[in-house]
């Protein structure tokens, strides 16, 4: 059983129950609309924020249907991410799997997208979840700005490592963070707690950025995409943005120029992830990684629940240690 496995296993009954509630919650009248509704449910993967938002919310009081809610809006504005970027990027795969897009042409994509956002916008409108709608309409607001930002600053490659930063606090880390602030407000937890959960979901998120990015610089990694894709989009990740700060001016120079001009050649994204390496790069990544896992675990001191806290705590050692 791996790690994942495990942590399922503590809400094993929790989960089954989110489950069945996101596919009640799909159901449309529509058979077209149905038929790929029920593709995408195939699609489900880890989830990793749902699993953010139950434990979140067992860590401060009883897993309910609030909780059900606040989870299937989470994973549902994820998943319409997910297909939008399929579409911008053209991708035909997703999960191993083929994408809308590949399946059924980007007007449908994007229309399922659509449809799953006012989903969610909807099951917390109709309940009058007007906290957890606040929260994630916020977020949503962050990662759009936030990938904007990061088109503007490839385009310039201008990055320094507190932009970089900025940058996937608003894309990746904000979404995390919502997972665990709509949590701990589903349970009714207290002001201190939520902002608590807050604090812990932007470091954790951030950490689980800078990991996906290190994921770039592995020739041999596992997820399926190819080494340097990050490269070839111009997209300016902390191994690189940390090389780029220790060579010499000329030098710095010339990666650059190859970026921008011969990022399409293989051979020329080899010989920057190579350099990534040799300069130890990578390991500079990590350990800022790591020093934002400790503070995201000093934030959840006053957990009292101990079942729940210890399988949060390995949800967040997963994802810096997943091999995908």
């Amino acid at each position: 059983m791996n790690t994942l496995d495990s942590i399922k296993k503590t809400i094993e009954t929790e989960l089954k129950q989110f489950n069945v509630f996101l596919e009640d919650s799909l159901k449309s009248s529509t058979p077209l609309l149905n038929k790929i509704l029920k593709y995408v449910l195939k699609q489900k993967g880890k989830q990793i924020r749902p699993l953010f938002v139950l434990l979140s919310a067992k860590c401060h009081g009883e897993i309910n249907e609030n909780t059900y809610r606040a989870a299937a809006f989470i994973e549902l504005l994820h998943t319409a991410t997910l297909i939008h970027d399929d579409v911008v990027d053209n991708s035909d795969k997703r999960r191993g799997m083929f994408s809308l897009n590949a399946l059924w042409k980007n007007k449908i994509a994007v229309l399922i997208g659509d449809y799953l956002l006012s989903k969610g916008m909807l099951l917390a409108l109709q309940n009058k979840d007007y906290q957890m709608l606040d929260t994630i309409s916020e977020t949503v607001k962050a990662m759009s700005e936030g990938e904007i930002y990061q088109m503007e600053k490839a385009r310039r490659m201008d990055i320094t490592e507190e932009d970089y930063y900025d940058i996937i606090r608003r894309k990746t880390a904000s979404l995390i963070s919502s997972c665990c602030v709509v949590g701990a407000l589903s349970v009714n937890a207290t002001e201190s707690q939520v902002e608590k959960m807050r604090n812990f979901g932007i470091s954790a998120g951030i950490a689980f950025q800078i990991k996906d990015d290190i994921f770039d610089y592995q020739v041999n990694n596992k997820t399926g995409k190819p080494a340097g894709n990050d490269i070839q989009e111009h997209k300016m990740t902390l191994p690189l943005i940390h090389l780029l700060k220790i060579v010499d001016n000329s030098e710095r120079r010339n990666i650059i120029r190859k970026i921008k001009y011969h990022s399409d050649d293989v051979e020329t994204r080899m010989g920057i992830i190579n350099k990534v390496q040799q300069n130890h790069c990578l390991d500079y990544a990590e350990e800022k990684m790591n020093s934002f896992v400790e503070e995201a675990l000093n934030q959840l001191d006053e957990i009292k629940n101990e079942e729940a806290l210890a399988s949060l705590k390995s949800l967040v050692n997963y994802c810096i240690n997943r091999e995908k």
